[in-house]
């Protein structure tokens, strides 16, 4: 007697719009989990790049420095820069371009112009060049004794270790949801058997194997994962496309805060949170049913 397709026989239960419900509140978390990584890994890297080929000099105005011995010392510095080898260009920012740069930490006004800023040169240096930072520095303070040499080593190794972190923290992030999502399934899966227990003790009256009626719920439960995962993950992407998108029309959360965006290759990853998901629940579903057969049967 055929017995028909595993994925057939086992009904949908009433109450399984609260698990979807869980499936896809994980889902879209997991998947936010997952673009925070992208973001923090490709702001890094952003940053790196901008950071690692550069120098900053700046002359710190003491309490009792004139402002043309203050530009004295400042011109010094840049000539130094200038005449040193692998430093392919020396600027000075202007007081304007200096005021923008903290502005969205302590905002523009009188209170900014009255604020004794550092005079600032910045150093692009040639691509692949080795400089020696240390004695560029004792060259600095002999000539400019006020000036500071920043080569963005330690900013550089800092940035590092904060996509690291937040990296890794994403990573524990899913793998708390990848268990909460198996035991949401395990606890459904034991239910379901439960609920249907006449008809799986009728399928194995009738001579059907273990096997066959762990794919009956392991395709079930599947197909139930999945559906959930997937407006879980896609609601996940239409946020960051939303970001995406009200960032390019100028609207920022905080101008100092990375953009919240995701690029469209990027977004392709966040598929990864369904179908592993559908992955653990099969597997889940398929374990915990014949978990409970060999304890009934």
């Amino acid at each position: 007697m055929s017995l028909g397709a595993p994925g057939s026989i086992l009904p949908r239960e009433k109450g399984a719009a609260p698990l979807d419900v869980v499936i896809a509140v994980m889902a879209f978390l997991a998947a936010l989990a997952l673009g925070a990584s992208l973001l923090a890994e490709r702001t890094a890297a952003g940053w790196r790049a901008g950071l690692s080929d550069r120098l900053t000099v700046q002359i710190v105005p003491p309490a009792n420095i004139s402002a043309k011995a203050l530009a004295r010392e400042a011109e010094t510095a840049l000539s130094i820069l200038r005449a040193t080898a692998g430093i392919a260009h020396a600027e000075m920012l202007s007081e304007s371009q200096t005021q923008a740069l903290v502005a969205p930490w302590i905002g523009s006004g009188a209170l900014l112009s009255e604020l004794p800023l550092p005079r600032l040169i910045d150093a692009t240096l040639v691509p692949g060049a080795r400089i020696d930072s240390a004695g560029l520095a004792r060259a600095l303070k002999r000539a400019a004794p006020d000036s500071e040499l920043d080569d963005h080593a330690r900013w550089i190794a800092r940035l590092a270790g904060l996509a690291a972190g937040i990296t890794w923290s994403a990573y524990v992030i899913l793998f708390l949801i990848a268990l909460a999502t198996a035991s949401a399934v395990a606890f459904a899966t034991r239910a379901g058997l439960d609920a249907h227990r006449e008809m799986v003790e009728l399928l194995h009256q009738m001579g059907a194997r273990p096997s066959f009626i762990a794919n009956a719920f392991e395709r079930h439960y599947f197909m139930s994962t999945l559906g959930a995962a997937l407006a879980g993950g896609a609601l996940a992407a239409v946020f960051f496309l939303v970001a995406g998108s009200l960032e390019s029309a100028g609207v920022e959360a905080a101008p100092f805060l990375p953009p919240l965006g995701l690029k469209m290759s990027e977004i392709g990853w966040l598929a990864l949170v369904p179908a592993i998901a559908g992955i653990i629940a099969l597997a889940t579903a398929r374990l915990s049913v014949l978990a409970a057969l060999r304890k009934i049967y």
